[in-house]
């Protein structure tokens, strides 16, 4: 329940501070930097539109490149199925083929000796 006071609180400053600060701006600032104020928010609406119609063509062409690359395929149902025959197959260990089976000496060993890097 507190929560719920402080988040009306909190609500209601805002809206107190955003009418004065109209007010403020109304009564303090010339009538062209009103305007320039709103041909700011013109412009930032205009690049917003921009921006989501750029998305929506790019999109757009993804799909088309997509269907001109593998067709009417369900991509999502062909990731699915691939996934389920991964989880089905079990692969077993070979005997005899553990890391202690393998060679125990090295093919590129030079046969230095003293060193105790390879590299150096």
């Amino acid at each position: 329940m507190k929560r719920l006071v402080w988040v009306a609180i909190g609500a209601a400053a805002t809206v107190l501070v955003i009418r004065k600060g109209a007010a403020l701006s109304e009564q303090y600032l010339p009538a062209g930097a009103r305007d320039a104020a709103g041909t700011l928010g013109r412009v930032a609406s205009a690049a917003r539109t921009v921006k989501t119609e750029f998305l929506a063509g790019l999109a757009e062409r993804e799909a088309e490149l997509r269907h001109d690359l593998i067709g009417d395929v369900d991509v999502d149902a062909l990731r699915s199925e691939r996934a389920r025959g991964r989880a089905d197959r079990t692969h077993a260990p070979r005997a005899g083929r553990g890391w202690a089976d393998g060679p125990t000496e090295d093919p590129e060993d030079d046969g230095d000796g003293g060193l105790p890097y390879s590299f150096f």
